[in-house]
């Protein structure tokens, strides 16, 4: 199990939680290559359908940031 890395999805707010990952990246920040960001055009859109798709897809995990 030490070579386990969970699939983590994150869905992000266009305009907040999308503009700090950018930001991160523009910074060169890491985060694992194991995370997924999907950009949403706002969190009050997350549609519980999205949830579901990523865990039958595999996702191990998600993260909703608004």
């Amino acid at each position: 199990m030490a070579d386990f890395e969970p699939q983590i999805i994150a869905f992000c707010c266009h305009y907040c939680a999308y503009a700090a990952a950018d930001l991160a990246g523009s910074m060169r920040l890491q985060y694992p290559a194991s995370v997924r960001v999907i950009k949403l055009p706002c969190t009050g859109k997350m549609d519980p359908i999205y949830i579901l798709r990523a865990f039958e897809d595999g996702a191990d995990g998600l993260f909703v940031a608004g």
